[in-house]
């Protein structure tokens, strides 16, 4: 084996890449900025991780999800490998540490959010590092034709001045179309970029779309026909307890999941889904990042998402065993008709956005000229109810003002208590000995804590407690205490969703929301709804590889398993043939409309063959009549 294997061999027990990981790790490790595209479960995080493991010095993380960046530093430690991610909500000390660790210290990947590059202290630090590659996870959020656009992920190239040039760029997404796979390359400044291409084609996955009216009593179907574990996607939080309470009371194992849920009481939901004692979980789109339960069998959305993106990504968790899975989306003409509602509600009107930014701004008490890089805990609940916003609206305004780069808004994290050492050992047994009523308390956390005098370390005040063998409360006052006295500095842990300000406060004459932006914003957001629509309505392309070539993928083919396919399949005829009269047809409707006589003289072949394919394009709504009653072909255009 080489190298590379060798590391794959020692740190994660595999004897082999999957699909195009080992193409992507020569290309970075032989300095190569280079564009890969995996579609969830592909093994992203393997094709940075190895080759910086092969490399002299520390490997750059850049990632916009703070869960999924504390999960992959958790794994890569359970591994033996030295990683620290810095994030919204850690104290300005933390960061000093956590970047001295780095310049000084023997770590191998620092994950930080994009927001972070930009601050002083990390472009002081960034020069004392030896930084041997940078990782861009998530770069979509890099374009503006991307579907999760982020302003702070354009400052990323800025790295590029304070680095050796010979340091290579990896970026790494699960969904670019093709103008935003060039649009990654150009922003991120890529000099002779390569780009690996995984197939989005999953073998093992049937993609069916199901045009129903009850579809509650569809999903009651799916659960009875399908053994297995799955997740059901809605878009409301009430709706997923609703649904999860329907199923209990039909008799399956369910329960529901979303983001007004407290961390404690989303993180045992999850447990019991991914341990299997829970079978079917029923949430929003908060549930899915990190994680990796490969035994899923179905995931149905019961409401439209947002995007072919959101759709791919989220539909792709089911089947990642390579076994045999489903991805359903129910639909109905109600969907349809809530299309239009759903974008005024995403892009409330420039008024309202400054409305609720100045609302914001009296909520946290920030004066006009101040704030800028304050983090703040935030609570949007008690925000909409203090000043009598709809939440909806409130909500998609702070993500624009995101977009605008006034602001960053996170997601509710669950930070940990955490502690250091601020004295050295010495000073700390001269202070053991005066204190004798905190000796064995201090002896316990040595015990429990390696690393404390170099580090922030986690704790849990509960397990202290026991193995102290004395009640909470004391295990907080002692905390509390050796805190006052300066011998370690204790961070209680804290569960809310943060809020910082990326720019001063401004007034409504100065907060500018750029008129052609929004414009191109809403426009995009409404080109992927309608190509959503496009993909449940069509009638006549493989759902497989209509979601393959929307991602640019020109050599896809018919999976001959999703519902389209199968309807196609009753014509009993080979995919070779009927493709071949399918494309005769097409080609002489598009010259010109034609009677049916007229266009089945005019194709080679077998007439009734012919007649057949006719029948299926008329049915699936490819061919339709003109005012003449001609036949023509009924082109649907798709941005």
């Amino acid at each position: 084996m080489g190298k590379f294997e060798d590391i794959l061999k020692e740190y994660w027990g595999y004897t082999s890449f999957r699909s195009i990981q080992l193409d992507i790790i020569e290309s970075v490790y032989n300095g190569n900025d280079t564009l890969a595209l995996m579609p969830t479960g592909g093994g992203k995080s393997i094709t940075f991780q190895v080759p910086a493991l092969a490399m002299e010095g520390i490997c750059l993380v850049i990632s916009p999800l703070i869960a999924l960046m504390k999960d992959q530093v958790e794994n890569l430690k359970r591994r033996g490998i030295q990683a620290i991610a810095i994030y919204s909500g850690m104290t300005s000390h933390e960061i000093d540490v956590a970047l001295d660790n780095c310049a000084y210290g023997d770590y191998k990947f620092l994950y930080l959010s994009p927001e972070r590059l930009t601050t002083p202290i990390f472009r002081e630090r960034v020069r004392k590092m030896n930084i041997c590659m940078v990782a861009v996870d998530e770069s979509h959020c890099i374009s503006q034709w991307g579907y999760d656009f982020r302003p702070s992920y354009l400052r990323i190239a800025e790295l590029r001045e304070q680095l050796d040039p010979k340091v290579p760029f990896l970026a790494l997404t699960a969904t670019a179309t093709p103008e935003v796979v060039d649009d990654i390359q150009q922003k991120l400044r890529f000099r002779n970029g390569k780009v690996f291409r995984m197939s989005f084609a999953r073998e093992n996955l049937v993609y069916l779309v199901r045009n129903v009216e009850d579809k509650e009593k569809h999903l009651f179907r799916i659960v009875e026909n399908i053994p297995g574990s799955g997740v059901v996607y809605v878009r409301s939080r009430n709706k997923t307890k609703e649904i999860a309470q329907m199923l209990l009371r039909e008799g399956y194992s369910a329960d529901f999941y979303h983001a007004g849920l407290s961390m404690e009481v989303r993180n045992a939901k999850q447990n019991e889904w991914q341990s299997g004692k829970t079978r079917i979980i029923v949430a929003t789109n908060a549930f899915g990042m990190g994680i990796d339960k490969p035994d899923v069998r179905f995931v149905v959305h019961i409401d439209l998402p947002d995007s072919p993106e959101a759709y791919f990504q989220e539909a792709g968790r089911a089947g990642r065993d390579q076994k045999l899975a489903y991805a359903i989306l129910l639909y109905n003409q109600t969907d349809i008709l809530k299309l239009e509602q759903r974008l005024e509600s995403n892009f409330p009107q420039p008024d309202e956005i400054k409305k609720v930014y100045q609302a914001l701004g009296s909520y946290l008490n920030v004066a006009y000229g101040a704030g800028k890089g304050e983090v703040y805990d935030f609570n949007l609940i008690d925000f909409c109810s203090a000043y009598k916003l709809n939440m909806v609206v409130a909500y998609n305004s702070l993500k624009i003002l995101e977009q605008e780069g006034y602001l960053e808004l996170t997601d509710e994290l669950d930070n940990p208590s955490r502690i250091i050492f601020t004295v050295d050992k010495h000073e700390l047994y001269k202070f053991q000995v005066a204190h004798a009523e905190l000796d064995g308390f201090i002896k316990i956390l040595l015990r429990l804590l390696p690393g404390v005098f170099s580090q922030y370390v986690r704790i849990n005040e509960q397990f202290l407690s026991k193995s102290a063998a004395i009640p909470i409360d004391r295990v907080y006052e002692y905390l509390k205490t050796l805190s006052r006295q300066k011998i370690i500095n204790y961070i209680p842990k804290k569960r809310t969703p943060l809020l910082t300000f990326l720019e001063e406060r401004l007034d409504n004459k100065n907060l500018r929301i750029e008129p052609t932006r929004y414009q191109m914003l809403r426009s995009r957001y409404l080109n992927r709804l309608n190509a959503m629509l496009d993909y449940v309505k069509n009638q006549s392309k493989c759902r497989s590889q209509y979601l393959s070539e929307y991602f640019g993928q020109t050599d896809s083919y018919r999976c001959g398993k999703c519902d389209v396919c199968t309807s196609r399949n009753e014509l009993n005829m080979s995919k070779y043939e009927f493709d071949n009269i399918l494309d005769a047809i097409k080609r002489n409707l598009l010259e010109s409309p034609a009677s049916l006589d007229v266009l089945v003289d005019s194709i080679k072949g077998n007439s009734e063959r012919v007649v057949q394919v006719i029948r299926f394009l008329q049915d699936t709504g490819k061919i339709i009549k003109n005012d003449q009653g001609l036949l023509k072909w009924h082109s649907t255009v798709r941005n």
